[in-house]
């Protein structure tokens, strides 16, 4: 299967997630602070519009993910969602009327220029349609164990970058366990129909781990600075989802020689989201 329709589909999401992180985080800084982790969260957050809007965003961004899935491997899919951030500093930066410094713009290029270099390199290609309950138990408890430690440890510490960045890492988790019961969910669809879909427990998995992930977001949007959460979201997700593609769906990247391009992009990706992390900070912000 080609690449066009699922960047395409890819790319579609990014943007429709990048226009959700900038409404969600204006709401989110909107509701009472917790030192705690409240469900009752989501609660306050449905009495904002700003924020129902940024969930329409979410559904239209699910939409295209899952096309973008049922049309592509999940690693190459998932790690073009590193294009949010400097998708979502675009966007602020037209709502506010803010220029974007050109030390921004040299890291937005960054960040576009070494995702390019680095998913060249790799090339990911084939796996299986669809994975066996065997392979599905050790992957599920290895994300729920992890988003689960790295959620306690970022409760147990007061706001600042060590309970951002520990809740945006376990957001991440729950993001790319998300895509991948999604895709699995996709591969039911297209051979069940929509009873089978509608009957799968990847479907019912999926939205489970959505839901978690939704609630992680805006936990670690109170957590603490950008500058700490969106880094570990943005590179976590890619990171773990690219590995449950490898290890879960036993897709191949390519190897040898051409590791030595994909560190390179991955090093363009890695400083260009640190530097919009870090100085992106007040246009994400509105302040």
């Amino acid at each position: 299967m080609g690449v066009v329709l699922p960047v395409l589909f890819a790319l579609l999401a990014a943007f429709s997630n990048a226009t959700a992180t900038v409404l969600q985080r204006r709401a989110a800084l909107t509701v009472p602070q917790s030192q705690g982790f409240r469900p009752s969260l989501v609660l306050d957050l449905l009495r904002r519009p700003v924020w129902l809007a940024g969930m329409l965003a979410v559904i239209v961004a699910g939409v295209g993910q899952a096309a973008a899935l049922a049309t592509g491997p999940l690693s190459l899919v998932q790690p073009l969602f590193v294009l949010e951030l400097p998708l979502a500093l675009l966007l602020a930066s037209l709502a506010t009327g803010r220029r974007l410094p050109p030390v921004m713009w040299a890291a937005v290029a960054g960040v576009v220029v070494g995702l390019g270099v680095a998913l060249g390199a790799a090339s990911p290609y084939g796996g299986r349609a669809e994975v066996s309950a065997l392979r599905w138990g050790p992957a599920l408890a290895a994300c729920a164990v992890a988003a689960v430690l790295l959620a306690g440890a970022g409760v147990r510490r007061p706001v600042g970058k060590a309970r951002a960045g520990c809740l945006g890492a376990a957001t991440a988790v729950c993001y790319a366990l998300t895509a991948a019961l999604m895709k699995d969910s996709m591969a039911v669809l297209d051979t069940d129909g929509v009873t089978g879909f509608l009957t799968a427990w990847q479907t019912y998995a999926f939205a489970a781990a959505g839901v978690g992930a939704v609630l992680l977001l805006e936990h670690s949007m109170q957590g603490g600075p950008l500058v700490a959460s969106q880094p570990a979201l943005t590179l976590g997700d890619a990171t773990v989802s690219l590995l449950l593609g490898v290890f879960l769906y036993l897709e191949h990247l390519r190897t040898g020689w051409w590791l030595l391009p994909q560190l390179l992009g991955v090093a363009l990706v890695v400083v260009g989201v640190l530097t919009l992390a870090r100085r992106g900070v007040d246009l994400r912000t509105g302040g």
